[in-house]
């Protein structure tokens, strides 16, 4: 269930990843058939364009800005807010700043 990550250790999710120029760096922690976690790292300019998933998808920015956009809405997210992006409706990610967040998709 998990992996990347020891068991019985203390964490700070944001250094799981690295910022490199021009990419999105990712790594997922958990993955079954109930959960996904990932932790992603943005450099500034870069997105994830338009997409659905197949479960809720919350997320947590660990640090830097982020703009959201679900459906027609847009949301500017900074450390410490978290976000629930809906089943099934289109949302994009894009790095307003350089930032990091934490996904959970829940099926």
């Amino acid at each position: 269930m998990y992996k990347n990550i020891e068991k019985e250790t203390k964490l700070k999710l944001s250094q799981l990843v690295d910022y490199r120029e021009g990419q999105v760096v990712s790594k997922t922690l958990v993955q079954n058939d109930y959960v996904s976690m990932t932790v992603f790292s943005f450099a500034k300019g870069e997105e994830i364009s338009s997409h659905v998933a197949g479960g809720d998808a919350m997320v947590t920015v660990l640090e830097g800005k982020g703009r959201f956009t679900v459906g027609e809405n847009v949301f500017f997210l900074e450390a410490g807010e978290t976000l629930i992006m809906p089943k099934d409706i289109p949302h994009a990610v894009y790095a307003e700043e350089a930032f990091k967040m934490q996904l959970t998709v829940s099926y």
